[in-house]
């Protein structure tokens, strides 16, 4: 009898660790879970403050009084291209985009920076 208990002492002290465990992983399930849904404001407003690359280059290109025409024999690209690159089908080559930077008197980065990859 005594020696039953001895082996069982071990296998209880075996299953309160891992009850222990997975309440300490519920309790941070719980806190991340709590973290996410107040954050709901902050990342809807993120959202809208973030624009697309195609938004950004429309933005520039209306604030420098320039038609998808132009801008597109300026590049050397048709103005379906330019169009594509600004409703968001598609996206500039690296070249295009340092050539539109210059076009628009703006660093790369400064398109960039405001888009939500």
């Amino acid at each position: 009898m005594v020696f039953t208990t001895l082996i069982m002492i071990p296998l209880v002290l075996a299953e309160l660790a891992i009850c222990a465990g997975l309440v300490y992983l519920f309790v941070l399930l719980v806190k991340a879970l709590r973290k996410y849904l107040r954050s709901g404001e902050i990342r809807k407003e993120k959202s809208e403050v973030c624009k697309s690359l195609g938004e950004t280059l429309k933005e520039h290109r209306i604030n420098c009084h320039m038609t998808q025409e132009f801008v597109a024999e300026h590049l050397g690209v048709s103005r379906q291209a330019v169009s594509k690159w600004e409703n968001g089908t598609s996206d500039p080559s690296t070249s295009n985009l340092l050539a539109l930077a210059k076009l628009y008197g703006v660093s790369a980065e400064e398109l960039l920076k405001e888009v939500n990859f």
